[in-house]
């Protein structure tokens, strides 16, 4: 495949900044102590490894303003392509790769949620944070710096930077303030238009002249190369697997797909004495988690077996309660409990490996 444009632009830009040996930003002034005590300077991450990806803040625009499509008016997305999935009470929402490619960040609202649904495609992850902060409502940019390739996005009400990978900001006004998230299924466009066929669907009427049928980044999907080095780099696994990466504590462990079956499959796994179930099915390309216990309560430890042909019903437990992709109990004793939700989102595994050294790859020999 010939590379894109846009990835020929990237790569020249960050063999610049590698040349200037490891180039420190400038945008914040000051020493160049990364721990700085000065509030205007002080970074949670260090400095030197912040880069300026080129385009500059903004220079990939948000959508701010996003419309959307019932599931039959879409036709710019093939069987496979993926898409990030929100539900919100009794609405579902569906943000394809396609367009977050080129935007990264759709500043939406789902129910009575103000959301900002965030993508990297250098690293491939995607999280959706709450556009509530401390009571104030705000938008989030990109801001055009990367830190160990993830997207920094800047929220607009404070001019904070945050970190998406770590979901907290690490710059600004906000330093250490944590994002609340929101649940995304990150899957097919055939599995979710066939889960959830009364979604709404982002259109490509953005206000911006794109050709989201076209992947503005070449074959950086299947090669190994990145755009800026990473440290320490884990060649464990190819790059740009995409794998499931599940947090608790101080542990973090790497879900692969090949470990699960093309039905609907549940294994129970324990990082730092907290119980989580991942789900996930290799044919319908889902992989989620969540902690075996109830949003609300101290109600868990249920006895789960999957459920096949039956999406977005995915499992069923002892009691006779039966819950979908999104951890929700939809019949039975529990019905509208939700188990609670994991740090855990599908990414690069070079991303993973790269923000948490110390990662553990499940049925690692």
């Amino acid at each position: 495949m010939k590379r894109g444009y846009a990835y020929i632009l990237i790569l020249i830009l960050g063999l610049l900044v590698w040349r200037c040996d490891n180039n420190l930003i400038s945008e914040s002034g000051g020493s160049d102590n990364p721990d700085d005590t000065a509030a205007n300077d002080k970074w949670l991450i260090p400095r030197e490894k912040v880069y300026d990806g080129g385009p500059g803040k903004d220079g990939i625009p948000s959508i701010d303003e996003p419309e959307f499509l019932p599931v039959d008016q879409v036709d710019y997305l093939n069987e496979n392509d993926l898409v990030l999935g929100l539900k919100q009470g009794d609405k579902t929402k569906a943000y394809p790769h396609r367009i977050l490619d080129w935007h990264e960040i759709v500043n939406d609202k789902a129910g009575n949620r103000n959301v900002a649904v965030t993508y990297c495609p250098l690293t491939g992850t995607g999280i959706a944070w709450n556009r509530e902060i401390n009571n104030k409502t705000t938008t989030f940019g990109v801001s055009g710096l990367l830190y160990k390739n993830n997207l920094i996005p800047y929220d607009r009400a404070t001019d904070s930077y945050w970190s998406q990978m770590l979901n907290q900001s690490i710059h600004g006004e906000h330093i250490k303030t944590k994002a609340e998230t929101f649940q995304l299924i990150e899957t097919t466009w055939s599995t979710w238009k066939s889960m959830y066929p009364g979604s709404r669907v982002l259109s490509t009427q953005t206000g911006y002249d794109r050709n989201y049928r076209v992947y503005p980044y070449g074959d950086y999907k299947e090669t190994a190369e990145l755009i800026f080095p990473v440290d320490p780099l884990d060649e464990r696994l190819f790059l740009k697997k995409r794998v499931l990466g599940l947090t608790g504590g101080d542990q973090t462990k790497a879900y692969q797909f090949k470990d699960f079956s093309d039905s609907v499959h549940i294994v129970g796994d324990t990082l730092n004495d907290e119980h989580y179930i991942i789900i996930s099915s290799q044919k319908s390309n889902f992989l989620v988690a969540y902690k075996n216990q109830l949003q609300e309560g101290n109600k868990g430890n249920f006895q789960l077996e999957p459920l096949q042909d039956q999406l977005p019903l995915v499992m069923k437990d002892q009691q006779g309660n039966r819950w979908n992709i999104f951890g929700e109990a939809v019949a039975g004793p529990e019905k509208g409990e939700k188990l609670q939700r994991a740090n855990a989102f599908i990414g690069y595994w070079f991303a993973w490996s790269s923000f948490y050294p110390d990662i553990k790859i499940y049925n690692e020999p």
